[in-house]
């Protein structure tokens, strides 16, 4: 008869216990990931920022074309660039050299530096832009405009945001001399009738 005691002391424990105790794992472990979740979510959210922008008056253009820099070793700088453009009604086209190239006024020049780190997404090193720079000139070498993007190092500066995030406020103020903001648009007002 002891087991059978056993058996009913244990029963009569375990319904006793709540579902939600604070003293279990489970409820930490949520905890956890719904912080893990809504930190990644504010890391995406994070975009670059233009920095040290020189911007001279210059013609406004509606094509440019871009001289491919092999130095930069990060395959989506260029298509983050070329989305930008478009972004702001720009065509582009890409060439391997500013030289001897017929029928482009006006070219972007870019470097980019990559750095590695442990990614919060998938817990392995991955690679991320610390470091872009970019240059207006025109066919005869002046410059435009110029504009940089540097990875700031508080929490709110983001190196998991994408190429293109990052890039977007430089490609914005080297073709408007001012930076977008991160705030929502405003509606318009309703009509009374």
């Amino acid at each position: 008869m002891k087991p059978r005691r056993h058996l009913v002391a244990l029963a009569v424990a375990s319904l006793s216990l709540s579902g939600c105790s604070i003293l279990s794992p489970t409820p930490l472990w949520e905890l956890a990931k719904a912080a893990g979740t809504l930190t990644r979510r504010s890391l995406n959210l994070s975009s670059g920022e233009a920095s040290d922008t020189v911007y001279y008056q210059h013609a406004p253009f509606s094509s440019l074309c871009i001289e491919f820099n092999p130095q930069t070793q990060t395959a989506d700088v260029v298509p983050a660039l070329q989305l930008e453009l478009q972004a702001h009604q720009i065509e582009s086209r890409v060439y391997e050299s500013a030289i001897n190239t017929p029928n482009c006024p006006v070219w972007l020049h870019y470097s980019a530096q990559m750095d590695w780190d442990i990614s919060p997404h998938t817990e392995r090193y991955e690679s991320y832009i610390s470091k872009a720079a970019l240059t207006l000139q025109n066919d005869k070498g002046q410059v435009l405009s110029s504009s940089y993007y540097i990875l700031g190092d508080g929490f709110g500066n983001n190196k998991w945001a994408s190429t293109r995030d990052k890039l977007a406020p430089v490609v914005s103020a080297l073709i408007t001399k001012t930076t977008p903001t991160n705030r929502p648009p405003v509606p318009p007002p309703k009509e009374s009738s």
